[in-house]
């Protein structure tokens, strides 16, 4: 990935419905030389997916929430994880290190509505504990690295 591919990644992470004409002033390249290089980016496993990015509190998921999970042992983690995959309200799942083995993030309409999470979460095999914390406001929110980050190839 070169200097290029950083600035076209730059400029679908602001707007990925930006056409290639677009992209390609903003780079310096031909049209279908931006095309060629997004598919690459795409074949490649870079760029993952193309999304929408909703406004949890305009949809009435007001409560954001995060969880952290100890299991009892490893041999409960699977099924752990494909009710965390099946849950809507579950928007995160990270298995981390520490004193938890998973990280919840957790979207819903009321503090009713995260206490029957909780619950839920609490009744599946394994789990031996947990601790949910409330965020009260969010200050930053990126849903990817900084492109400026990350170092092209030479």
């Amino acid at each position: 990935m070169d200097s290029v591919d950083l600035r076209i990644l730059e400029c679908l992470k602001e707007n990925a419905r930006e056409n290639a004409s677009v992209i390609g002033s903003k780079v310096n390249m031909s049209v279908s030389a931006v095309i060629d290089r997004i598919h690459k980016l795409e074949s490649s496993g870079i760029i993952k997916q193309y999304t929408v990015v909703l406004d949890n509190e305009q949809l009435g998921l007001d409560i954001t929430a995060f969880v952290m999970v100890s299991m009892e042992h490893p041999r409960y983690n699977d099924s752990f994880i494909e009710f965390v995959k099946n849950h809507p309200n579950i928007v995160e799942c990270h298995y981390i290190t520490g004193d938890s083995d998973f990280l919840l993030k957790i979207s819903t309409h009321s503090g009713k509505g995260l206490e029957q999470i909780a619950n839920e979460i609490k009744c599946i095999g394994g789990i031996s504990y947990t601790k949910t914390q409330v965020v009260l406001s969010t200050n930053k929110e990126n849903y990817t690295a900084d492109i400026k980050a990350i170092k092209p190839d030479k």
